[in-house]
């Protein structure tokens, strides 16, 4: 459901619909509340409310931005994975221009399957968190299989060479961690503990007694808009392939890759 909905609807209409619904509900929650109990506007309990908010709220902040830090920092590392990932590659095909021209043709040939594959078939499963090795993998071995059947015939095809086959290998193994990280998602345990906690904090709030109803209702507004901002931030982040925020395929059609792209 999560992924559908990052995959079908904009951020901005995200932001709109989970903030906006958070706070007409939180409103309508205080003032329903003051109005079956009049007394809370007296503020009798506010020193009792007051302790037990500020107390939940800075243990509840901590975990909140915790788990943003980690979830944006995840984010970065796909973008840097599948920049390594793609420089891999491109390097690949600068290295192989010094081999003859049927090695060149051959690698040329795998690494244009290769970025096709990850940017037609990859792509669009990842982004609905059902990665899989399948579409690369003939294309891959297709480039091992065209460097392990080659003798480099001079010096400097040897150093060439080293390098296409050290770049191979990291290709290959960028690959797997761009995999494995479009896996990963929020361990349940802080998904109940992120998303239970506003079910908490918010509520919390209704209690706490102002004599005016606008300012309370500002009080809570504000309140509920922040703890909303900040859970779509964790929904947003937790799927780095999903989404506005994604990270963008771009880097296999830029550079020495391009040439394998229509223009």
């Amino acid at each position: 459901m999560s992924l559908w909905l990052l995959n079908h609807y904009s951020t901005f209409t995200l932001a709109f619909g989970t903030v906006g619904a958070t706070v007409v509900l939180a409103v309508a929650g205080t003032v329903l509340l003051r109005r079956r109990h009049p007394s809370l506007a007296r503020g009798e309990h506010n020193d009792m409310v007051g302790v037990t908010l500020g107390m939940f709220g800075a243990i509840y902040g901590i975990i909140l931005a915790f788990v943003i830090v980690t979830l944006w920092t995840q984010l970065e590392e796909a973008q840097t994975i599948v920049a390594k990932e793609a420089t891999s590659a491109a390097l690949i095909t600068r290295d192989a221009a010094a081999f003859p021209k049927p090695v060149r043709e051959r690698v040329d040939t795998a690494v244009s399957g290769y970025v096709h594959a990850v940017v037609e078939d990859q792509w669009p499963r990842m982004r609905a968190g059902n990665p899989s090795y399948g579409a690369t993998e003939v294309h891959l071995q297709d480039a091992f299989q065209a460097l392990q059947t080659y003798v480099p015939q001079s010096q400097a095809e040897q150093v060439f060479y080293e390098q296409a086959a050290n770049q191979l290998n990291d290709m290959a193994a960028q690959r797997r961690a761009r995999i494995t990280m479009a896996r990963q998602e929020l361990p349940p345990l802080l998904q109940a503990l992120a998303f239970g906690g506003a079910l908490v904090l918010i509520p919390l709030t209704f209690l706490y007694g102002l004599r005016k109803m606008l300012v309370q209702v500002l009080f809570v507004a504000s309140v509920a808009a922040l703890v909303a901002f900040s859970l779509l931030l964790v929904f947003v982040l937790d799927r780095p392939f999903s989404g506005d925020l994604s990270v963008s395929p771009a880097p296999y059609r830029e550079g020495a890759l391009a040439q394998y792209w229509p223009r």
